[in-house]
């Protein structure tokens, strides 16, 4: 009996260094996306894309690794909570900032802290706030794509109706949510191509494969292609299983 329970304690502390390295990967996960009417003129978009940093400091490894291979990074969420110090929030942006021009939507976990605060640094950092608006990119022949982003959907802030308005209507669209479950309310007129999400975690700790959330992913919808990130950082536990730590390195082009 002690040589089993000595067995079950090694088996234990194995699985829990196992689920702490899950929690802090540092993994970049590349994809390329083409679009045929993604406009030709610019060639290959790349986007970093990071969400639920959460408590954690972004690794000085990620940033040299995609520093230089994206054209600008997004934001998705849940970028902070509650007891995180404002100078770790700032610090991080900092970082990212070093790949490209940054964009930023709002998760639930955003608001534990001072909303205001964190929008006076995000203004200070010349950081654009993508709050049911959107962004356009226009080419030297005139042809446009744009970046969508909308509000916390779990308090009913978001407004796609708005941000489709703010966007050019015969551009090529990509939307930012926290909130995965943004794709329930796409309609096919609103040509969104592309949404990129977090807010699951991935499920975070799958037991015996078992999550109340699936694991991230790119899923093919009726309306639009789904890409749910797993996230960076963690919540309630600094654990992870089945569900690694990840951000991503996005590439569009049109072939």
């Amino acid at each position: 009996m002690a040589v089993f329970w000595g067995i079950l304690f090694i088996f234990g502390i194995c699985l829990f260094l196992y689920m702490l390295r899950e929690a802090f990967l540092n993994h970049v996960v590349q994809h390329v996306f083409c679009f045929p009417d993604f406009p030709k003129s610019f060639g290959r978009v790349s986007l970093f894309f990071i969400s639920d940093i959460h408590r954690r400091v972004i690794s000085d490894k990620i940033i040299y690794s995609v520093k230089g291979h994206a054209d600008l990074v997004i934001i998705g969420g849940d970028l902070t909570e509650k007891g995180v110090p404002f100078k770790r929030v700032e610090a991080n942006l900092r970082k990212l900032k070093q790949i490209g021009p940054v964009y930023f939507v709002w998760g639930n976990n955003d608001y534990e802290q001072d909303p205001d605060k964190l929008e006076k640094i995000m203004k200070r950092l010349n950081i654009k706030v993508l709050k049911n608006t959107a962004v356009t990119f226009e080419s030297e022949i005139g042809e446009k794509w744009s970046l969508l982003g909308v509000d916390e959907l779990g308090q009913e802030r978001d407004r796609l109706d708005l941000a489709l308005l703010a966007a050019d209507e015969a551009s090529f669209k990509i939307l930012i949510s926290h909130y995965p479950g943004i794709t329930e309310k796409i309609l096919p007129e609103s040509e969104i191509r592309l949404v990129l999400s977090g807010h699951t975690h991935g499920g975070q700790i799958h037991i015996l494969g078992y999550s109340p959330q699936k694991r991230g992913g790119v899923k093919q919808l009726a309306n639009t292609t789904l890409l749910i990130s797993n996230g960076y950082g963690t919540t309630a536990l600094p654990l992870r299983l089945g569900a690694p730590a990840e951000c991503h390195l996005i590439t569009l082009s049109s072939e």
